[in-house]
């Protein structure tokens, strides 16, 4: 541990489990306290592919940072729901005093074509993702102005927000719109000092890709697809050898550009991909 974030808060979203539990315990380790926000149950369109988050999960988080000796704030709140975002920053800048980092991590995949995709799946992706993202980073703002001192806001996309992807163009529209708001945003908040950075990973180890409506895209004449039998085919996608990354490897990237030491790195967008998008 080197402390790096010692007196520092981060506001994660999407925090009860997957890349968002992984950046909180990572950037606790290095001494900043977490507000921790999930939506903690169902969404119909996402339900009949893969499970969300429930409240042990972010019940979970909280003890693994608690376990690393740093407070944290938890509460469930759904990222389209800018009034509920707006009171758990509250609470948890009323509690640590502070927010410093903002990760505007929460999002969902669900594979649809374009011809059948259902109305709700589009806007759940949309709202999710984009519009999420966008509320999470509006929320913070007000704050991060008013410390004066800077601050670091990291949206997640995806190589979806640098290539297109068929099955998927509500998801690909959305990571793409990410990196239009990270580059307005960039350009608003440069003068008070605040960085602003999109995150591009590849298909990382957590429930969104590791289910059958997932693994069966990549093995679509299969009527029994596995992990195993994916894992092979998504090796394919990527240059290097591998067929997905683990969350804390995107979490490295995280401390990185939320730290000092990357405190001119702003309007970039950083891919931590196996060379996904540029394969042949």
């Amino acid at each position: 541990m080197t402390g790096r974030f010692e007196g520092k808060v981060a506001f994660i979203t999407g925090a009860a489990r997957g890349q968002g539990r992984s950046h909180a315990v990572r950037l606790a380790e290095e001494g900043a306290d977490i507000i921790a926000i999930d939506i903690c149950r169902p969404i119909d369109s996402v339900t009949p592919f893969y499970s969300l988050a429930e409240p042990s999960d972010l019940a979970e988080t909280v003890r693994l940072v608690e376990a690393l000796d740093r407070r944290i704030v938890a509460r469930e709140a759904d990222v389209r729901d800018l009034g509920a975002l707006k009171a758990a920053l509250a609470e948890g800048i009323a509690e640590l005093g502070r927010v410093d980092i903002v990760l505007a991590n929460a999002g969902i995949f669900i594979s649809h074509d374009a011809a059948d995709m259902p109305e709700e799946a589009w806007r759940d992706v949309i709202d999710i993702n984009l519009t999420g993202v966008f509320f999470t980073a509006q929320v913070a703002i007000p704050h991060l102005i008013e410390q004066g001192d800077g601050g670091v806001i990291l949206l997640t996309s995806s190589t979806a927000g640098i290539q297109g992807y068929a099955n998927a163009p509500h998801y690909t529209a959305s990571k793409h719109g990410v990196v239009g708001l990270m580059k307005s945003l960039a350009q608003e908040l440069g003068p008070h000092g605040i960085r602003v950075n999109t995150i591009h990973p590849t298909g990382v180890n957590t429930p969104m890709i590791q289910n059958k409506r997932t693994w069966g895209l990549f093995s679509p004449d299969d009527p029994n697809p596995s992990q195993e039998k994916a894992a092979e085919a998504m090796k394919v996608s990527n240059l290097l050898p591998i067929p997905w990354i683990e969350p804390r490897e995107v979490s490295d990237l995280v401390a990185w550009l939320a730290s000092d030491e990357a405190r001119h790195v702003t309007a970039s967008q950083y891919s931590i991909d196996a060379g996904a998008v540029n394969r042949p």
